[in-house]
């Protein structure tokens, strides 16, 4: 699974998703991009799963008709030591969503 990860998530959380096809925003090409423009472009180059810690994008973004899905972490900051305790729900995830939902992790 091809899965982009937010400018905001720390860049060596990406060896969390050793099975998946996984890029920082930057690496994709897609630095200083506003979220609507993001996702569309991330959809046009096959990402299916964008990782992000921004609780505003549920309200921002209308995910209805759109290829990719978001999980929305809710941790208590962007530090790699507080994100990989929630590894093991993220790849719960990745196995099963679908496109065009928002999963947050953890589920609350």
């Amino acid at each position: 699974m091809r899965v982009l990860l937010d400018e905001c998530v720390p860049k060596r959380f990406k060896a969390s998703f050793p099975d998946h096809d996984c890029a920082t925003v930057p690496e994709a090409g897609f630095a200083g991009r506003k979220n609507g423009e993001l996702l569309s472009l991330a959809e046009d180059q096959g990402f299916e799963v964008f990782v992000t810690l921004d609780k505003g994008i549920r309200y921002q973004q209308q995910l209805r008709g759109r290829k990719i899905t978001i999980i929305l972490i809710r941790a208590r900051s962007n530090r790699l030591v507080d994100l990989l305790p929630y590894v093991r729900a993220c790849e719960a995830a990745l196995s099963s969503v679908s496109a065009g939902e928002i999963v947050v992790v953890p589920a609350g």
